[in-house]
Order: C-alpha cells, then structure tokens, then sequence
C-alpha cells in the first residue's frame, strides 16, 4: 500500500500470433470501473498506480482489461487482473482517552480485575494490528499491578495499602506487533490508581498516658490534650474521645472533637491525688473502629490546708516565781498537705505577755521565757500560729503563790463621828486587797490596839461599829490600828493601818472662785449650765460637801444640784430683760455657797458670772406706723424726702436693720438707703400725673 504513484505495477503480455506478425494491439481499463487508482499504457499494456492505496481502506481491487486487435478486431478479448494490496504497518495503536483514573479499594484480594484497556490500531493485517500490553510504574519502586499483555487487564499483583500508597501513577503501553521490529508501533496511556480508603485502622493514641494538674486550677483548666490518630481517610479517620470509665465523680470533662480534658470541679489532693481514666478514641468509620488508653492523672499537692491543731483550746497551769525555761505544755498540729507543705513551724502571736513564752517551732513545746508573777497577770490567752494560718488558744494560768501583802487604801484614816451616834452604828467601811489567789488573797479584818471598848469590826467586811454609847466630854478622840490579813494557809501576811478619829478643820474649797457661762435664751427651764466641784479633805461627813446659791437669784432664776454642783436654768431666759446675772445683787453676781456637814459646819463660797447670749427672737419695729411727708413737685432730684427708722431688741447683727422699698415705687421716683432709712428724690414729680404716692417701706 506504500507503492508510489506513476510506477509500473506489472506489464500485461499477449502470447506472440506467429500467424500474425506485427500485431497491434491496444490496452484499456473498462470504464465501468470506478477505480481511479489505476492506469494503464495503452500500447505496452504496463499497468501503473496513479493514487495511493490504502489496506485499510480497501485491500483488494479486480481490473477488467479490454485488450483490442487493431489488425484483426475480431480477436478483441478481456483479461480480469486481480490485485491484491499488502498492509504497511502505517498505522499506530491508539488509546481512547489521554489520561485515565481508577479507583480501587484497599483491600481487595491479589488478582483482582482493577481495569480493562482496549487501545485499536487502523493496521488491517493481523500481525501489524495485533496488539500487545504492558506497563511501568513511576512513583514507586515494587509495582502492585500487572497487565495482561493481550486482554489489557489490570489486575492487582500484591496486597495495597493506601495507608502506605494513596495512589499509582502507571504508563500503559499499547504496541503492534509487525514482523519488522523496528516498524512496530506503539501509544502510551497515563493512569493514576487511586487505592480507596477503607476503614482498616484503628484509631492509635499519640498523648501520653501521663498527665500532672495542681490542685488549686479552676474550673475549666485544660488538664490534658488526648491525641489520637486514624490513618485513615474521611471520616475513616475522624477520631472522637470519649471517658470510659475513672470519671465517677464527674471531675473532669472531655471534649470529644478536640481531645481536650478540662476540670469540672475543684480538685482536691488531700481528698484524690490521682484519677485513672480509662479514656476511648473511637473513629467514624462503618463498622466503626476503637483503641484505649489508661490515662493517670496525678494531682500536684499545693499547700492549700492549713494545719489544724489537734484541740483548739489549750488548757493548762503553771506556777509562779518559777525560773525561766519552766515547761507550760506541748501543742500539736496536723496539715493535710503532703511533702514540705506538711511540714509545719510553731509560733507564738503577739498579744498581752507573749513575750514571756519561747515556743519551739518544730516540736511545738512551750517553756516560759521569764518568771511570771501571778498578781501581775494571772491568765495568758496565747495563740499559736503554725505557718500556714491556724491558730489555737492557750488558756495558761499562773498559779498562786503568797508573794502580796493585803493593801489598805489608806495608809490612814480620820473618822468624825457625832456623840450622839446610836450603838452599832458603823463609822467606817475599811477596804483592803490582796493581788494573790485563793485563800492567798481572801482578807479578813481585826483591831489591835484597846478601843476603850467603843469599837469593834467586822473581819470579813471590814466596817467598824460603835459597840456602846460615846460621850465627847469623856473622851474625844481615839486611835488604834485594823490589820487586814490573808488566809493563806502556809505564810500568811498582813498590813496594819492607824484610824485617828477626825476633826472637822478643813474648808470646802472650790476649784476656781470665779466661773463664767454662758446660757441661750429662750431655751426651756431645767436646762443644765455649768457644774462647780469643791473638795474637802476631811472625811466622813466632815467631808461631805453641800452646794446652795447664797445671792443674786432672787427671781429664783437658777437653781443648784446640791450634790453634784450642776447649776441649771430653773425659768425660760429673756436677753432683752437682763443680760447677765452675778453673786451680789446689786452687781448682778450669783454666789454659790460650799458646805461641809462637820459640826460645826464650814464652808466657801465661789462668783459665777452667767451671760445669756442672745437669740434673733424680735422682729424690727418703726418708731411710727406710717409717715406723712408733703413735698413740692419743683423739688430738685436727689433732696431729702424723709427718714424712716425702726429698732430691734435683739443684738449684735440680731439688731443691725436693712430698709428697702416693696411696694409704691414702680416708676423709680424714690430711692431708699437701706442703712440709714433715708429717702431721697430719684426721678422729677409732676402734680399733674400723681398727687400722692403711697410707698410701703420694709425693715429686716
């Protein structure tokens, strides 16, 4: 089919006529052939080829050839010439497509049918259009493929894994097999397999199984973030997490998108110091598939508990006068926490006499640091306060030892007492103490010295009494001494104190013997003013003061505490009717009058000069209730018309007045001088628009 036009194919040759020699004869191709593919040399009857051929198209054609006689037309004849077209291998082996996807699960077994590749060649002989497979792999090294080479089957050749391999990239070669090698044609394909996933992984955990949170984190911390991974595809490989087991308390929750453990309630070490989870990752795939972990979470101790002492309230006693370093008692503390958080220090907080203990701060003993003295202090409320905020109370008592004498108030005393006093009558209470405890500090009372019998006393009160019927003119005076003694039982101790009866020879004095007050009016009666105080250094009714006003109250304006010298309004104040009251009356003083109820009776006497401060009690008033005033309208502007003027009864700025025009002067004719009350001509009169005018004049 590869023969060129215009060459010579054959030559047809007529057997020679010996009979006829120089024969003429003449070639054609019968017309009725609708071949154009040949010619023919009418006069040598060389058949030519005048247009290519083509096997494919038509591999074999049937000449009628009419060969004419020129000399002897009789002798035409028709030679039927057959010609066969032998294929050129001129055509290549063809793919459909240019490029090729499949796609195959991972798990199907070895041999199995992946693809079919039916490539065609426009060849027609069988050998120039048979075709032949194979095919190479480009991104791996083992090729899992094999090809069949006359099917073009594609058929797995080992196990896949798309884990391992996502996808092969192959060449396809498609190639005729012509007997001249080097005339073999071949096309290529490219095709890329793509292993489809399927759910044959489980999901592996890539966290660790470990995991520390310390105690004090709020809630919500992030505790932990579990990790899985699916090396699967899709949702093949969409890991979920979920608690399995470990989380009865509902401690903590678990995202399962994310994989992120959070607390979700406060942790307590001291209560769980470690949680064990049993925690699940599970993926999406269809059966879905699962893995485990056993996640330990420890939880880190902080030192969040205070210690404890194992009572709150110590209790103890120890005595008095003992040398320091004297053991008191041994606390003891306990704290929750684990580690040094435990361990605990001892100390004492400062408070009233702390500094007379020394606390050891590891054992938690308590020596004392100095002798104590019971009378000095006899209870010690001491806390101990560990490190961390705990406190406990020690109730320390310090035992009593007789170390204190009984004390009188007096180291003496001077007693008045009338001769007319009844028997038994007590004359003087007696008051001693004794700082010790116990029986150590219980008095009791007795009299040394000879009273003539006219005196005795009670030795568990202390009052002394008159025991018979005294009479000056036979005695007038008495001494003796009262001992006050303790109970002890082992060194008692005891105090003497000297009674001398007293003579009334001492004045009542009063602090000051002039005294200034001052008191509002208007205020109500029995409203208290000042208080005077007098000492009188006498004792018993010797001593005994009385206060009385003695002159300038004769309106019986004030009146007096006798007692207690409190010296109060006794009538409403007026300011404006008296303004200060004095002792004397023709000054206006009051004097106050201090008396003792000795026999005879002394007294003193003190000035208090009392001022009523003045209250805005009194509205101003005009010296007329109204003023009539006749001026001339040709008077010029600025003459004097008039004066007003009022008084008030108050005083100071009580009393200053200010005028001014209320009503009356619309048109502005006068002016006023709010001082003085002055009213002058402001603006011309005119008789024919206003006769009179009538101004109304405010005083404040």
């Amino acid at each position: 089919e590869n023969f060129k036009p215009a060459q010579v194919l054959d030559s047809l040759k007529v057997p020679d006529n010996h009979l006829v020699p120089n024969r003429k004869l003449h070639f054609s191709i019968a017309k009725d052939d609708d071949n154009v593919h040949f010619e023919i040399d009418s006069l040598t009857g060389d058949l030519y080829l005048s247009k290519e051929l083509d096997y494919e198209t038509e591999s074999h054609f049937l000449l009628q050839v009419i060969i004419k006689d020129c000399n002897n037309p009789s002798q035409n004849s028709t030679v039927f010439l057959s010609i066969d077209v032998e294929d050129k291998n001129d055509h290549s082996p063809y793919f459909q497509d240019d490029f090729v996807v499949i796609g195959v699960e991972e798990n199907v077994p070895v041999g199995t049918l992946v693809y079919t590749f039916n490539a065609k060649d426009g060849d027609g002989s069988f050998l120039n259009s048979k075709i032949e497979y194979s095919l190479e792999v480009s991104n791996m090294s083992e090729n899992p493929f094999l090809i069949h080479p006359l099917y073009g089957t594609l058929a797995t050749a080992s196990p896949l894994d798309r884990e391992m391999t996502r996808s092969v990239i192959l060449t396809v070669f498609a190639e005729d097999q012509a007997i001249n090698l080097t005339e073999r044609r071949l096309d290529s394909l490219a095709v890329k397999v793509v292993i489809l996933d399927i759910n044959d992984n489980s999901p592996s955990f890539m966290s660790s199984p470990l995991s520390y949170v310390m105690e004090d984190v709020e809630v919500g911390f992030i505790v932990h973030h579990i990790i899985a991974q699916d090396p699967d595809e899709g949702r093949n490989g969409q890991v979920t997490y979920h608690i399995l087991s470990g989380n009865e308390n509902k401690a903590f929750v678990l995202d399962k998108i994310t994989g992120l453990l959070t607390t979700a309630q406060l942790l307590d070490h001291e209560v769980q110091e470690c949680y064990s989870l049993t925690v699940m990752a599970l993926d999406d795939g269809s059966p879905s598939l699962s893995a485990t972990q056993v996640l330990t979470i420890i939880v880190l101790d902080v030192n969040d508990e205070a210690p404890v002492f194992v009572k709150q309230l110590y209790e103890t006693a120890v005595h008095e006068n003992q040398d320091p370093g004297e053991f008191v008692i041994k606390v003891e503390a306990v704290d929750r926490d684990a580690g040094l958080n435990s361990l605990l220090q001892y100390e004492i907080l400062p408070g009233a006499g702390y500094e007379k203990f020394e606390m050891n701060s590891e054992s938690g003993e308590l020596v004392t640091a100095a002798s104590l003295d019971r009378e000095t202090q006899e209870v010690f409320n001491i806390k101990g306060n560990p490190s961390r905020s705990s406190t406990a109370q020690l109730y320390l008592t310090v035992l009593d030892e007789n170390d204190h004498s009984p004390l009188f108030a007096k180291t003496q005393y001077q007693i008045s007492v009338s001769e007319d006093l009844e028997e038994g009558s007590a004359i003087l209470d007696l008051s001693a103490s004794d700082e010790d405890g116990g029986l150590n500090g219980e008095v009791v009372y007795s009299l040394i010295d000879d009273t003539y019998g006219a005196f005795a006393v009670d030795s568990v009160t202390g009052s002394i009494v008159s025991t018979r019927a005294l009479d000056r003119e036979t005695k007038s005076q008495y001494t003796f001494r009262a001992v006050a003694s303790d109970c002890s039982t082992h060194f008692p101790r005891s105090t003497t104190v000297s009674l001398i009866q007293d003579v009334n020879d001492n004045v009542p004095k009063f602090e000051q013997s002039y005294y200034k007050a001052s008191v509002w009016e208007g205020q109500s009666p029995k409203i208290d003013i000042i208080q005077v105080f007098a000492t009188d250094l006498d004792s018993g009714l010797n001593g005994e003061t009385e206060y009385s006003i003695l002159s300038g109250n004769e309106n019986a304006t004030f009146l007096i505490d006798s007692t207690r010298g409190i010296l109060a309004t006794n009538t409403g104040l007026d300011y404006e009717n008296t303004s200060s009251y004095r002792f004397v009356s023709s000054s206006h003083q009051l004097v106050l009058l201090a008396s003792d109820r000795g026999t005879p009776s002394l007294n003193s006497t003190a000035t208090v000069l009392i001022t009523v401060l003045d209250v805005n009690d009194n509205p101003p008033v005009f010296s007329s209730p109204e003023y009539h005033v006749h001026v001339k309208e040709s008077i010029p502007i600025g003459s004097h018309i008039t004066e007003v003027a009022a008084k008030d009864c108050d005083a100071g700025t009580n009393a200053e007045i200010t005028y001014a025009i209320i009503s009356g002067n619309d048109r502005g004719h006068f002016c006023l001088d709010a001082r003085t009350g002055s009213v002058n001509l402001a603006k011309t009169l005119d008789y024919e628009d206003t006769m009179k005018f009538t101004l109304i004049i405010q005083a404040t």
